[in-house]
């Protein structure tokens, strides 16, 4: 599975990044503009209220869950949440997570 979360995590990368990127080239980093396209009407209100309260669930997950699992470079993860998003964030940690318990079943 880790390398399943590995591959998911890159592509949590790659999709999102593809549809910003163009969209910078094109408008350049303007917050205002960005805030006016993020909420242009209800549904992408919706998707991005829903991004955010993930983002911040999977947050205290990843903080609470690497104190008890002993998670190493957990924190990664929690940068990536903040720089790309919850598609690169969740699959990282999962791989982080199952790599901690492969670790352990070894030892």
């Amino acid at each position: 599975m880790a390398i399943i979360y590995l591959i998911l995590a890159v592509v949590g990368i790659v999709f999102p990044y593809a549809a910003l990127i163009p969209w910078l080239v094109t408008y350049g980093f303007d917050i205002s503009l960005i805030m006016k396209d993020v909420t242009v009407n209800g549904l992408s209100t919706f998707a991005w209220l829903d991004v955010l309260v993930t983002g911040v669930a999977l947050l205290v997950f990843m903080v609470t869950d690497s104190l008890r699992n002993k998670i190493r470079y957990w924190w990664v993860s929690a940068v990536g949440l903040f720089i790309i998003g919850v598609s690169f964030a969740l699959p990282f940690y999962l791989y982080l997570r199952e790599r901690q318990r492969i670790v352990l079943s070894e030892n």
